[in-house]
């Protein structure tokens, strides 16, 4: 089993960027294809983006595209989702998520992933 934290998020002017990070702890993160969702207040959540366990493949929403970059650093057990030029619209809780695999895929369906951080809010003013 692995825990995921989120941290990073708060509150950014319309324009201004944040970056946040999911720390790992228990088994082996570098088996994981980790995942990023957002959820804002009576919305469903919906994917960000995602990237597989060597960082070599990632994949983003159509939302995100231009604007936010994945990458994680498996030596510190961190995922990472950067995210510029942001807008109102991209207010939300944001969560990490991990799916164990050995295969370098991603995976864009919330229901693919195994285990789930608590969540970090990223507000973002007009």
């Amino acid at each position: 089993q692995v825990q995921l934290a989120e941290s990073g998020g708060g509150l950014v002017q319309a324009g201004g960027s944040l970056r946040l990070s999911c720390a790992a702890s228990g088994r082996t993160f570098s088996r994981y294809s980790m995942g990023w969702f957002r959820q804002a207040p009576g919305k469903e959540r919906e994917f960000v983006g995602a990237i597989s366990w060597s960082g070599a493949s990632t994949d983003y929403a159509d939302s995100g595209k231009g604007r936010f970059t994945i990458s994680r650093d498996n030596a510190k057990n961190t995922v990472y989702l950067q995210m510029n030029s942001l807008k109102p619209e991209d207010t939300a809780v944001y969560y990490c998520a991990a799916r164990e695999t050995s295969y370098g895929f991603t995976f864009t369906r919330a229901s693919a992933y195994d285990y789930w951080g608590q969540g970090t809010q990223v507000t973002v003013s007009s």
